[in-house]
């Protein structure tokens, strides 16, 4: 194999939070221009729309995440599948694993896109969505599906880079876009007096953009990585080791997602100002995740990569390492978050009622984020050793299974907003607690020794018949 390029990152040698950092360091500042697509919306329509329109808009993202979320994951899975092919230093089966997820991304975009605009209506009187939210939310949903496979074509063309350790242009392209859809809201509404519409329209004509150069630069990379779109197919054998790693963790995002969705209905009952405040908390909420989830995407490549090194040692070493690195830049969020919530509310919405239920929720919820890093980091390590149904089935059954019955029974007794949103952290805790006994009493290891075994036994029996 061609010695790594400048561009990506071999991480199977040197200090292991160098790597971490540098690795997750421009991932997270690109999720933080990622959030800043719907949450510019949220500020434009907040300020110079209406309440209700903010409502819709922040009202959707729990049926947005449900089906990109399952996109997501399957993104996940190929790129475990490319960095432990990248570590393990063999060129066919990256070359392999690229073409086939770029093929598989393409017909997923257009079966999402029929499934989300036909899906929206239904899903928005599933949440019991006020009547005068409604037609807005409708509006912001179909236009986003009809745009959908912009975003995807963008995570999963960065999701290949990153898997051999390149999280630096991927931000690039990022902030390029994110700016654009900046200057297309303010145009679109403010300009054009589109509404709701005109930040869907603009939000979508972005992930296009960021589609794009993403795959320029896949096409003129040098090393095994490169797409070649006259090589796109689907290998049969690498999709069956995109979907064993993958769906799982689909499935779990998507179910999980879907449970937000009824998690939604709960705080619908309680009025658009509560719907408003819910989407503020939640805009905030996304932006202290993503250091952990940076974080923990790191950590998956850097499993895999040591995995396919054959370098258990380091592979866990890792895990801690990242762990570390979580708690302690979350911590510090969290405390600046509750210090700036009201200020941070108000860049959305000054209605005294909006900002009252988002400080609430903020207030109440954000301590748990310290519980948080703890699943976040060894689901995705997990995932890169390649082991994904036992993350999905703990997280279906903390974040969908547990949650939803929290919310049944407790309600019946206790029905206000404070107890509703407690609903989140509720599940973060045993989703924690189940994903760290998993993790070191799993035979995660033992599995790789034996799939090293037959994979030398393998390649003995092949020169043998050569």
């Amino acid at each position: 194999m061609a010695a790594p390029g400048k561009r990506s990152r071999d991480m199977t040698q040197g200090t292991i939070w160098k790597h971490l950092v540098a690795f997750a360091l421009p991932l997270m500042l690109g999720n933080l221009f990622q959030q800043l697509y719907n949450t510019v919306d949220s500020i434009v329509v907040g300020r110079y729309v209406s309440t209700q329109a903010l409502a819709a808009v922040g009202s959707t993202s729990s049926i947005i995440n449900m089906l990109v979320g399952f996109f997501m994951g399957l993104s996940v899975g190929a790129g475990v599948i490319i960095s432990q092919r990248f570590g393990a230093k063999d060129d066919e089966g990256v070359h392999k694993a690229v073409h086939t997820t770029v093929a598989m991304t393409l017909i997923l975009g257009a079966a999402f896109t029929a499934i989300g605009i036909f899906l929206t209506p239904y899903m928005l009187r599933l949440m019991k969505t006020p009547g005068d939210v409604f037609p807005e939310a409708t509006a912001y949903l179909q236009i986003y599906f009809g745009g959908v496979s912009g975003l995807m074509l963008y995570n999963m063309g960065s999701g290949i880079l990153r898997a051999v350790g390149d999280s630096r242009r991927p931000l690039y392209f990022l902030v390029f876009s994110s700016v654009t859809n900046i200057i297309l809201d303010l145009l679109f509404v403010l300009g054009l007096g589109m509404g709701v519409e005109g930040v869907a329209y603009a939000t979508i004509a972005s992930q296009l953009l960021s589609a794009g150069l993403i795959l320029v630069v896949l096409s003129r990379a040098c090393e095994a990585y490169r797409f070649r779109p006259r090589a796109l197919r689907i290998y049969p054998d690498v999709l069956r080791s995109v979907v064993r790693v993958g769906l799982p963790a689909g499935l779990q995002q998507a179910l999980t997602s879907f449970s937000n969705v009824f998690v939604q209905g709960y705080i619908n009952a309680f009025g658009s100002a509560c719907m408003a405040g819910w989407g503020c908390y939640h805009r905030l909420d996304q932006f202290l995740l993503l250091p952990m989830q940076s974080i923990s995407m790191g950590s998956t490549t850097f499993m895999g990569q040591n995995i396919g090194a054959r370098n258990l040692k380091r592979a866990e070493k890792g895990v801690h390492t990242a762990i570390g690195l979580s708690l302690a830049v979350t911590a510090v969020l969290t405390v600046l978050l509750n210090i700036f919530c009201q200020p941070l509310i108000r860049i959305f919405n000054e209605d005294p009622a909006v900002v009252a239920y988002g400080s609430m929720f903020v207030h109440m919820i954000s301590p748990f984020y310290l519980v948080v890093c703890f699943n976040q980091i060894y689901a995705g390590a997990l995932r890169g050793a390649g082991d994904a149904k036992a993350p999905m089935v703990m997280m279906l059954f903390s974040f969908v299974l547990f949650r939803q019955i929290y919310l049944f029974v407790g309600t019946q007794f206790i029905n206000t907003e404070w107890f509703v949103g407690l609903g989140y952290p509720a599940g973060w805790v045993v989703c924690s607690i189940l994903q760290m006994a998993y993790f070191y009493k799993s035979r995660w290891r033992d599995r790789c020794r034996a799939a090293w075994s037959a994979e030398d036994a393998a390649r003995e029996l092949k020169k043998a018949s050569a």
